[in-house]
């Protein structure tokens, strides 16, 4: 993974210089904006590249999940900084609409033929290792990359088709850098959501609560699952914690329950990082599920559930 991650760093980092410059000396505002979009793409692989370090690291005493979410920070950032330059193009082509550049297709249309076979080598290495969120971003990205870069090719031959015709479509240049915009903002948005959901602690894309509490709640033996929470530790491992309450029965009884209840939960929703709490009395929600009912008759509000009234 790291391998592909600095061959394709170096390659784009080589390529930004050469699509601003070239950008820059045929008046190309679609070939600045490759430029901007790739810059950015070096950003992601610099972060994805510093994230998987990052993730490799073990857990300490003072990081006890270890590091696994620098990853989704950094696929986090990478997609804010997208956005701002998606629309710094923006703006910079409807500047371009009322104030037309002439434009050099050739060169146009000779750098982004380079930058499709580059990008589009790029996207393929890192298809085979995007399983998670932070590779899945760059690998987006780099998808992003080869579409748009073709799409310039085909503007550059427009203008220079037209151009030979004696009237250049010069407006292909701003539509085109709209285009490439709108894209990097498309793909940004969703990359955010979903990283900004596990560092605010959000159930995980694709489970369901009531799911788990359901098929939990069916195991012989449990009465009730509540305060249940299940979080994203990093962008492919999840955690639960949950209270359930059992009949008051010794220790080794309930620890065929717990068996059941870890195997439901890697088997059909892949949680392997489990607390769960035993109880077997109703106990007070609101307090962090602390007080046990009888102890709690002072507050007004109680949890009905199953309500049982063994002594202490």
């Amino acid at each position: 993974m790291q391998r592909v991650l600095r061959f394709s760093l170096v390659a784009t980092l080589a390529y930004v210089v050469l699509t601003l410059l070239a950008g820059l000396r045929a008046h190309s505002l679609a070939l600045v904006s490759e430029a901007g979009h790739n810059a950015s793409d070096a950003l992601a692989l610099v972060l994805s590249f510093v994230a998987v370090h990052f993730q490799t690291r073990p857990a300490t005493d003072r990081k006890t999940f270890g590091y696994q979410r620098a990853g989704v920070l950094a696929a986090f950032l990478n997609a804010l900084t997208l956005i701002l330059i998606s629309i710094w193009i923006a703006i910079e082509a409807i500047h371009r609409f009322t104030e037309p550049a002439a434009i050099q297709p050739r060169i146009m249309m000779l750098v982004a033929a380079a930058g499709v076979v580059m990008n589009g080598v790029i996207a393929l290495l890192l298809w085979k290792v995007s399983h998670d969120v932070n590779m899945r971003s760059v690998f987006v990205h780099m998808l992003g990359d080869t579409l748009s870069t073709a799409a310039v090719i085909v503007g550059g031959a427009v203008i220079f088709f037209t151009g030979r015709a004696g009237h250049a479509w010069l407006w292909i240049d701003p539509a085109l850098s709209l285009a490439i915009a709108a894209l990097i903002l498309w793909s940004s948005y969703g990359i955010v959501k979903e990283t900004l959901n596990i560092l605010l602690e959000g159930t995980p894309r694709g489970l369901s609560l009531s799911d788990i509490r359901v098929s939990l709640e069916e195991i012989e033996g449990v009465e009730d699952v509540h305060d249940l929470h299940v979080w994203c530790l990093g962008s492919q491992t999840n955690a639960l914690a949950s209270h359930v309450t059992i009949a008051d029965i010794p220790p080794s009884e309930s620890a065929r329950i717990l068996e059941e209840i870890n195997g439901k939960l890697r088997n059909n929703f892949h949680i392997h990082h489990t607390t769960i709490q035993f109880e077997h009395v109703e106990c007070e929600v609101a307090h962090g599920c602390v007080i046990p009912v009888e102890e709690a008759d002072s507050h007004a509000h109680h949890h009905h559930g199953h309500s049982h009234s063994h002594s202490h």
